[in-house]
């Protein structure tokens, strides 16, 4: 089981890591972040890989990932 933390205000909301989460988990966010886009959340899931391709593809490193 992974466990991600998405740091919401440096998230520009390129939506890559939307796209290369094999489990899908990790969606947009409704609310606005300060620079007024909107970030992406992590779903809590046990059946979170852990495989860290969110933060891998993440050009500004806002994802870290825990085993």
């Amino acid at each position: 089981m992974g466990k991600i933390i998405i740091n919401k205000e440096r998230c520009k909301g390129c939506m890559l890591c939307i796209t290369f989460c094999p489990k899908g988990f990790i969606s947009a966010d409704k609310k606005l972040n300060k620079k007024g886009v909107k970030p992406v959340k992590f779903e809590e899931n046990p059946e979170c890989l852990g495989c860290s391709m969110c933060a891998i593809v993440c050009p500004d490193c806002c994802i870290e990932v825990y085993k």
